[in-house]
């Protein structure tokens, strides 16, 4: 780590109080219930890493509000795995482990934030394998329970649940195209060419460990196909996510040396169902 390099970016060490006063002026108040999508390199130099970001956000939001991250699973078994020699599949199938939401590792990809938050004590994890999420704070059990087996991005999920709560998205530093609550706007938009997958993964059913299969939208890929909507280069959420902001849906601001966004949840859903739909038909004509 240039720590030389970051502090110059940032202007000085992006302390706990400097980070709580930015997501205060950014419009993160207390008693919020938010889901957080966060890029650590762009916020400059933290002191204290992924604790600090988490405290000045329970700073912020109080002890009223929730915090949110998705999570899903680092060493879920590879989506591929019905295309492996019989006896590799027979001896992953044997032996893989089921996930357990206390244990199970979250994906590294979404960044340091989602495994820190769910190690956190008092944080809970939703019982989805593939797409689970983790919250703390006194809304966290509500939004976590019973997370849907199959289409764990429609009704009844997390992500639903946020937006029915008036929750919020907020990106620190992280890019336009990594709203997850816009799997939420996809699952539930009436577009044609919808695309779904199937999976197996090991669960633990009353304590023993069975293979389950699982359906959902294509979050891997998409849901729909956008390459006719897309622009720019950017793909189907940055130019949602561009469009909402232009009709005045969010805010932006800068959190630490982080251009970073907050968006209400449930009016940014709405707002995406109807682009969807009216994009994918549009091109369809």
């Amino acid at each position: 780590m240039d720590i030389p390099a970051l502090l110059k970016r940032s202007g000085g060490p992006v302390t706990r109080s400097r980070l709580a006063g930015d997501l205060r002026a950014l419009g993160l108040a207390e008693g919020d219930v938010v889901m957080f999508h966060t890029r650590m390199s762009a916020l400059g130099y933290v002191p204290g890493g992924t604790r600090t970001v988490i405290e000045a956000l329970r700073d912020t939001v109080g002890e009223r509000g929730t915090l949110m991250v998705t999570c899903g699973w680092n060493d879920a078994p590879p989506y591929d795995l019905p295309a492996w020699p019989p006896d590799w599949q027979a001896a992953v199938r044997a032996e893989h482990p089921a996930y357990d939401p206390c244990t199970s590792e979250a994906d590294h990809g979404y960044g340091r934030l989602p495994e820190a938050l769910r190690r956190w004590p008092g944080a809970v994890r939703s019982r989805h394998p593939d797409a689970s999420f983790a919250a703390l704070g006194p809304a966290a059990a509500g939004l976590m329970a019973g997370h849907p087996w199959d289409d764990p991005h429609g009704p009844g999920s997390p992500l639903a649940r946020l937006a029915a709560m008036d929750g919020r998205v907020l990106l620190l530093g992280a890019p336009l195209d990594t709203i997850t609550l816009l799997h939420h706007a996809e699952a539930l938009a009436e577009a044609p060419g919808k695309r779904f997958v199937a999976y197996e993964q090991p669960v633990l059913v009353d304590g023993e460990r069975v293979w389950r299969r699982f359906r959902d939208i294509d979050t891997e890929h998409g849901a729909f196909d956008y390459s006719a909507v897309e622009r720019d280069g950017k793909d189907a959420f940055a130019v949602i996510a561009e469009d909402m902001l232009a009709a005045g849906i969010g805010a932006a601001g800068r959190v630490g040396a982080a251009d970073s966004h907050l968006f209400p949840a449930r009016e940014a859903v709405a707002f995406a169902r109807t682009w969807i739909e009216e994009s994918i038909r549009d091109d369809r004509r």
